[in-house]
């Protein structure tokens, strides 16, 4: 489900696998990037009608109710199928995509399910 010399997939690599103790794994036919908890996965899909609309280049990631609605007023951002009633949020990425932003998302999903000492380390780490 997923081609592994995707760039896009590469760069997203390199940010999730920065985090303390981050790994990558394959669920769902997908990567999955996470400590104890899956804070991060490359690729989604939206439910329309019945029939699955594939997001191949995207991230989702679990984010605070607050930043979650304000994404989703923008039309690169969709509630993804199965994760979406759990509070998650897809973002299509592109050539285009703003790294920081994406940086910025993967932080808040790390936070929300890293645990203190993870987030102890990461806090320890930056400037």
């Amino acid at each position: 489900m997923f081609d592994e010399a995707d760039p896009i997939l590469g760069r997203v690599r390199t940010l999730a696998l920065a985090f303390p103790d981050a790994a990558e794994k394959v669920s769902h036919g997908r990567p999955a990037f996470f400590t104890t908890k899956v804070f991060a996965y490359y690729g989604g899909s939206v439910k329309v009608d019945g029939v699955y609309r594939q997001h191949d280049q995207s991230v989702m990631v679990l984010v605070d109710p607050e930043e979650r609605a304000a994404l989703l007023t923008e039309e690169r951002c969709f509630v993804p199928a199965y994760l979406g009633p759990s509070g998650w949020v897809g973002v299509d990425l592109t050539d285009d995509t703003s790294w920081d932003e994406v940086g910025e998302l993967l932080d808040a999903s790390y936070r929300l399910t890293a645990g203190a000492r993870r987030i102890a380390r990461l806090d320890a780490r930056q400037p």
